[in-house]
């Protein structure tokens, strides 16, 4: 890094859906109807399973706990997902100045910007609030919106790259 480089980083926790707790119930459903089927079937060897199925259930629910780490550096935007404060996966990165548009998800004068999208990629809390911003990009062939929260330190480190025609700040 020069010393006129810039560097953000910010973490962002998904919030439990209702989706995600159906989710839950059906993995301990799983391991239930699992269990019975091994008693009934093969007794022998069905502690085993019960126990496999039940370390499988509690391997899946940790991917239902969810955060967002955006990191903006030197005008390019990286976004990996943390599953269970311990699996990281990289989501998503391109440059902030190939961004269309950049605009809060309640701007009215924007939305019609917004609906040529084919894709929407939700990266944020799961909750509209006052830092929940939403760009267009031409992102693998495809015009796709994307959700994320940046807090405003980030938002003015994007301002430096983007430029007032593109980037929409909620006043």
């Amino acid at each position: 890094m020069t010393m006129n480089s810039v560097f953000k980083e910010q973490i962002v926790k998904r919030n439990p859906t209702t989706m995600d707790a159906v989710k839950r119930v059906g993995l301990v459903l799983a391991v239930f109807v699992i269990t019975i089927v091994a008693f009934t079937v093969i007794p022998p060897i069905a502690p085993f399973i019960m126990i496999a199925a039940g370390i499988g259930a509690w391997f899946c629910m940790g991917y239902l706990r969810k955060e967002y780490e955006y990191a903006f550096t030197d005008g390019e935007l990286d976004i990996d997902v943390i599953y269970n404060r311990s699996r990281r996966k990289r989501l998503f990165t391109a440059k902030v100045n190939d961004f269309e548009i950049m605009a809060h998800v309640d701007d009215k004068m924007r939305a019609g910007d917004f609906q040529s999208a084919v894709e929407v990629h939700d990266y944020s809390s799961g909750e509209v609030n006052n830092d929940t911003y939403a760009f267009l990009l031409n992102y693998k062939g495809k015009r796709t919106k994307f959700i994320i929260e940046p807090n405003a330190v980030m938002l003015k480190a994007m301002a430096t790259v983007l430029t007032r025609r593109r980037l929409h700040l909620k006043p």
